[in-house]
């Protein structure tokens, strides 16, 4: 009998071939915490007694919610992992040093890699399965087994095949593919489930839509998200090692073989989208631009980053679309990059003027606002048209504010006009 590509991960680090619905006790090539669920797992570490770290090359802090903290309780958090991260001498740290939100820092710094299995107490972990990776979020007393032990338990997923037909229509991104696929599952329609994203169009999706497509995975329920490696993801890898002097392992390339086993083979004709919007109160409520824009739905803020489009690429389609314009004059326009380099290669395009000059404002790397933390917290009734991931009443602030996900372009084209905007006809 064939197997998916995470099944195949599985039995290589497992050491014997292993099949969907087994539970094996798998090592962990990544483990990443972050500045809210790390404490968490260091007190359990701590409190068990424990003095060193199983496999300290692969174990990464990153602060990255509420960094520059935000007020003496965030402070006070960022603490216990700094302070955990000097102790151990800590390799894989990242702060106010060398910032970035987790799922755009690790990618970028070379630590996740095709063929790893990755865990992260953040449930967006499964961005990395982009590089055809097997990714999962866990809790944080998973976080510390994993710190102790150097691996975890894991039930082996089955697997829903998602075909992606054709050629991308116009400004059809890795985003609005996500958003169709939580459209037709519904929120829990691939619970504990791989999400295996294949076909034609896959090999139109730049790193950051597959990055984008594999983050949502989580909001359909999905165990993991998964795009086999291919040239697009060679090439993403060269540049990175060529950044970094090198990458922190080998890749291990696994494909799915054609008798693999599917509990569900879902095809999308991507050349006959339109961009899709998600409306309130959940990632699954999705419609298409074009009704949208005929529903006049006025926005008071229009937010681009988060760890699901806080990419150059999102920084360089917001910029063609507002240069020479301006932002509504009753809408505010916030932009998150994802890591300082991509703040750093965004100034270099000049992509930060053209944004600046239009009327929006840029902060560090952060996940805050996406969260409802700092940054960016929606007053009472107000309306956002965003880039993140999760759109649940009071995500962003106020239990009476409304989220609408969208693509970057259609969240730029919105800011011009201060209403959900079709950018195709721009």
């Amino acid at each position: 009998m064939g197997q998916t590509i995470t099944e195949k991960i599985f039995s290589e680090h497992v050491g014997r071939e292993v099949f969907a619905g087994e539970i094996v006790r798998s090592p962990i090539d990544m483990v990443i915490g972050n500045d809210i669920t790390t404490p968490i797992s260091i007190k359990a570490f701590e409190d068990g007694g424990f003095k060193k770290l199983a496999n300290p090359e692969g174990f990464a802090i990153v602060l990255d919610h509420f960094i520059p903290a935000k007020d003496i309780a965030s402070a006070n958090q960022a603490k216990i992992s700094r302070d955990f991260a000097i102790k151990h001498d800590l390799k894989y740290f990242f702060d106010e040093k060398d910032m970035g939100i987790e799922h755009a820092l690790l990618p970028e710094k070379g630590l996740v890699l095709p063929g790893d299995v990755i865990i992260g107490a953040d449930s967006h972990t499964c961005t990395h399965g982009g590089l055809g990776a097997f990714s999962t979020g866990m809790g944080s007393t998973d976080i510390s087994f994993g710190m102790i032990t150097g691996g975890n338990w894991f039930k082996v997923p089955e697997a829903i095949k998602v075909v992606f037909k054709g050629k991308p229509a116009d400004q059809i991104t890795g985003k609005d593919l996500i958003l169709e696929i939580i459209r037709i599952l519904g929120v829990d329609g691939a619970l504990y489930k791989t999400l295996e994203f294949t076909g034609e169009a896959i090999q139109y999706l730049s790193m950051d839509d597959r990055f984008s497509l594999c983050n949502m995975a989580i909001e359909a329920g999905a165990k993991n998200g998964i795009v086999a490696y291919d040239d697009v993801t060679k090439e993403f890898l060269e540049q990175t090692a060529e950044l970094n002097g090198g990458l922190r392992a080998e890749p291990k390339i696994h494909y799915s073989d054609e008798d693999a086993v599917y509990t569900r083979v879902i095809e999308i004709d991507t050349d006959k989208l339109e961009p899709v919007i998600a409306y309130p109160f959940l990632p699954s409520n999705g419609h298409s631009v074009s009704k949208a824009v005929s529903d006049e739905i006025k926005v008071d803020q229009i937010f681009i980053g988060s760890c699901t489009n806080g990419r150059l690429s999102d920084f360089k389609v917001a910029a063609e679309i507002l240069e020479g314009k301006k932002v509504a004059r009753h809408a505010r326009l916030i932009l998150t990059p994802g890591t300082q380099k991509i703040l750093r290669d965004a100034t270099k395009a000049g992509y930060i003027d053209i944004l600046v000059d239009a009327g929006g404002v840029v902060s560090n790397p952060t996940c805050g606002a996406c969260l409802g933390g700092y940054m960016g917290i929606l007053g009472d009734d107000e309306v956002c048209i965003s880039t993140t991931n999760r759109n649940f009443v009071g995500r962003m602030g106020s239990r009476s504010s409304k989220i609408y996900l969208a693509n970057s372009a259609v969240a730029a084209a919105s800011a011009i006009s201060g209403y959900i905007t079709d950018p195709r006809g721009l």
